[in-house]
């Protein structure tokens, strides 16, 4: 992961960060809302590194984000 630039490694983060919500069912059993309030702020931050990458984004990547396959997503930067 060491060799991605700054914006492929915050964009990694913040689909680890939401996939690390999504996982929280204690929460969710816990807290329904704010567990819904964390998986925004997740999403919310993987929009704003998705924006920040350099332009072209490839072409694979962006048809994972743009579907919301963020698992398949963080795969493909990891492969990297």
């Amino acid at each position: 992961m060491s060799n991605l630039s700054a914006p492929y490694s915050d964009l990694a983060t913040a689909l680890r960060a939401r996939l690390a919500v999504i996982a929280d069912r204690e929460l969710y059993a816990r807290d329904p809302q704010a567990h819904l309030e964390q998986l925004k702020q997740a999403s919310e931050q993987i929009q704003q590194a998705a924006a920040a990458l350099p332009r072209p984004v490839n072409g694979e990547l962006a048809h994972f984000l743009h579907g919301c396959s963020y698992q398949k997503a963080l795969a493909w930067l990891e492969q990297r």
